[in-house]
């Protein structure tokens, strides 16, 4: 009999697969929509709706931070994202956003150098995934003001 962690070893990692690749591991198929698979809301988060809901997470964050923060919260804030890419539930992206800000450490002089230098490293893993780059001057518009014209309102 397995232990624990062999069946853990085994069993995918939810938080690393998008939910179709997910569910073609489980060899399970829903019999709602036999080509696409669908999942409940109240289900684990997969590796897409985890990414969407952290970014739209980080991306308030930056957007709210102080103008002129304290030296303690500039601190803080380089804390929290080190130690956020150490425990991100999914590994590869964990492991790979770890090299990211070695590279590029957190900039956290400012609520407008937070915002850019969070939206270039998210930029960085849309170019990866090969979807569009994000405009970074929009970032307040989209996380904590609303878009221009009005439809936020």
């Amino acid at each position: 009999m397995p232990s624990h962690s062999d069946e853990e070893e085994d069993k995918p990692c939810r938080a690393c697969s998008d939910f179709k690749s997910w569910a073609k591991m489980q060899h399970k198929t829903k019999s709602s929509s036999p080509n696409q698979p669908t999942q409940h809301k109240d289900c684990p988060l997969d590796k897409d709706e985890l990414g969407r809901s952290t970014w739209g997470f980080l991306h308030s964050m930056a957007s709210y931070f102080p103008e002129k923060p304290t030296m303690l919260q500039c601190a803080d804030m380089t804390k929290f994202f080190n130690i956020f890419a150490q425990f991100y539930p999914c590994e590869p992206c964990a492991l790979d956003f770890q090299e990211d800000i070695k590279k590029n450490p957190p900039k956290t002089k400012s609520r407008d150098e937070l915002a850019k230098w969070l939206c270039e490293r998210h930029n960085t893993v849309n170019v990866k995934l090969g979807k569009p780059e994000f405009d970074c001057s929009k970032v307040h518009e989209r996380w904590r003001d609303g878009w221009l014209d009005g439809s936020c309102d």
